[in-house]
C-alpha cells in the first residue's frame, strides 16, 4: 500500500506539470480567442463538450483586463480561452472554443450536461427558476458552483439550493469520491485563490489572504451520482483566467486545471 501511495503521488505530480505546461502553452492562444463574440442564438452544441455558464439576474458585475462583465460571467472570456485549450490537449474529447451561454429557463440548456455557475453570493433564483434547474439536474445534467467566499455568500447559495432541492443535503465529498480520481489522482485537498486574494508576504513570497477554509461540497442524487458540485472560498475560475499571468502561481493554476478535468470527465461519464 505505501508504494501505491508513492507511485500515486508521483503522478499527481507528473500530471501537474503537464497541466501546467499547458496553460502556459494556452496563454499563448488566448489573444485569438479573448474578443470572440458571444452567440447566445445558436441551437445545439458545437462539440462532444460544450460548457454552458448560466446567465441568472442580478445587480453589478467586475472582471479584470479591461473586461467588465455581470458575476454571472465574473471571469469571461480569458478562463475559457485558456482552459478549454488546454482540455483539448489533455483528454481525447472534442471541445468547443467557447462557453454557452445561457438561462436556465432557455430550453436549450437540457443540451448541455455541464452547467457552471459562479458568484452565487448574488444568485436568487426565482420558483421558476428553482423549478427548472431542478429538472436539469434530475435529468442528468451536471452544475459546477465556483467562485464564492464567506458564510454571507454561503448562505444566499444555500438558500437558493433549497428552493431547487428542498430534500437533498449538501455534503463535503469525500476523499475517495471518483470525483477526486476519475482522471488525476487528486489526493491533496489545497485551496485555490483568487488573484485578488494574493498579497506580497514579507519574506517577498506571494501569500493567499482568504475569507474561510475550503470546501469541496456537493449534492447526490438516488444511485449516488454527483449532480452538483461546490468549490466553496475558492475560485477555480480565476486560476484558468490567470493562467497567463505571472503574478498568479504557476502550481495553482496547474491544480485549476486537473481539477477542471476531473470535473468534466467527471459529469461526461456518470
Amino acid at each position: 500500500m505505501p508504494d501505491r501511495r508513492a507511485q500515486r503521488r508521483k503522478n499527481t505530480l507528473r500530471t501537474a506539470a503537464a497541466g501546467l505546461i499547458v496553460c502556459l502553452l494556452a496563454g499563448i492562444a488566448s489573444s485569438q480567442t479573448g474578443n470572440r463574440s458571444r452567440d447566445t442564438r445558436a441551437d445545439s452544441p458545437e462539440a462532444e463538450f460544450h460548457m454552458a455558464r448560466m446567465i441568472y439576474r442580478g445587480l453589478g458585475g467586475a472582471g479584470s483586463r479591461g473586461f467588465i462583465n455581470p458575476y454571472w460571467a465574473i471571469d469571461y472570456p480569458m478562463a475559457e480561452a485558456h482552459f478549454l485549450p488546454a482540455l483539448r490537449r489533455l483528454t481525447n474529447l472534442s471541445v468547443a472554443d467557447d462557453s454557452r451561454h445561457l438561462e436556465v429557463t432557455d430550453d436549450r440548456i437540457f443540451d448541455y450536461p455541464f452547467l457552471f455557475l459562479q458568484q452565487v453570493g448574488h444568485w436568487h433564483p426565482s420558483s421558476q427558476e428553482a423549478a427548472r434547474l431542478k429538472e436539469y439536474l434530475l435529468r442528468g445534467g451536471f452544475l459546477l458552483v465556483d467562485d464564492f467566499h464567506g458564510e454571507y455568500d454561503w448562505s444566499i447559495f444555500q438558500s437558493g439550493m433549497q428552493r431547487v432541492l428542498p430534500d437533498r443535503t449538501i455534503v463535503e465529498i469525500p476523499e475517495d469520491d471518483p470525483l477526486m480520481h476519475v482522471f488525476f489522482d487528486l489526493d491533496q485537498r489545497t485551496q485555490i485563490p483568487g488573484l485578488r486574494h494574493l498579497r506580497w508576504g514579507r519574506g517577498g513570497q506571494i501569500v493567499a489572504r482568504m475569507a474561510g477554509q475550503p470546501h469541496w461540497r456537493g449534492i447526490y442524487d438516488d444511485l449516488g451520482r454527483l449532480m452538483v458540485a461546490i468549490n466553496f472560498n475558492m475560485d477555480m475560475g480565476d486560476a484558468w483566467e490567470h493562467a497567463d499571468d505571472p503574478y498568479y502561481p504557476g502550481p495553482m493554476t496547474a491544480l485549476a486545471y486537473s481539477l477542471g478535468v476531473n470535473y468534466v470527465i467527471y459529469a461526461m461519464t456518470h
